[in-house]
């Protein structure tokens, strides 16, 4: 049996609701081949891969948006000069109809809600200019491969390199989150070799 995917998880994938894909099924358009034990549709992913190809070739991206965001709120007068300038690159190059975004972030974390949306608008191929005042403004590392995945999905990135806009002190504070991280980790990896060799110990005794 081919691979299939539940209604929630396709529905994401498409960027429709779930109502939407029970409607499709009865026009014919997408048909589950199964069900779960709980009686919940199994769609096949050839069905789900191929509605995917219609709407990216049907639908072409049109959105633009302009990302900002800095690591704490305590640099907000720097998120609104960051969101100033791209207004003015904005409006310089006659681009009408763009969306800013603002963020309170680190770049290390991938959680950060707005960016996650941004994403996932653009693997669903609404989006058709990524805008940032730095590259860093979207990730402070692997940025490479988020902007190969965007171009991939028909969304260009337009980057203005501004080191104004990437503060020092925002750097430092994302090597110590790092550090932070990698430490948190070592101690526990030392509380665990303590309660193993507790652990062991109380074996021993017992022998």
């Amino acid at each position: 049996m081919e691979n299939t995917m539940r209604t929630g998880k396709a529905a994401t994938l498409l960027g429709v609701s779930v109502k939407t894909l029970q409607r499709w099924e009865r026009e014919g358009r997408l048909i589950p081949v199964a069900r779960t034990d709980s009686n919940r549709r199994l769609s096949p992913e050839t069905q789900i891969r191929e509605v995917i190809g219609l709407r990216q070739t049907n639908h072409a991206p049109t959105k633009l948006v302009a990302y900002c965001r800095v690591t704490s709120a305590a640099q907000r007068t720097d998120l609104a000069n960051q969101r100033n300038v791209l207004e003015e690159v904005v409006a310089a190059k006659g681009l009408a109809g763009v969306e800013c975004i603002e963020e309170i972030g680190s770049g290390l974390n991938f959680k950060r809600k707005r960016f996650l949306a941004r994403m996932d608008a653009i693997g669903r191929r609404e989006v058709k200019m990524l805008i940032l005042a730095h590259r860093d403004r979207l990730t402070r590392f692997g940025v490479e491969w988020f902007e190969h995945d965007a171009k991939t999905h028909g969304c260009a990135v337009l980057v203005l390199t501004q080191e104004r806009l990437s503060p020092k002190q925002e750097m430092v504070q994302d090597v110590m989150t790092i550090v932070r991280c990698f430490s948190s980790q070592l101690y526990g990896l030392r509380n665990y070799r303590k309660k193993l060799d507790e652990a062991l110990k109380q074996d021993a005794s017992h022998e």
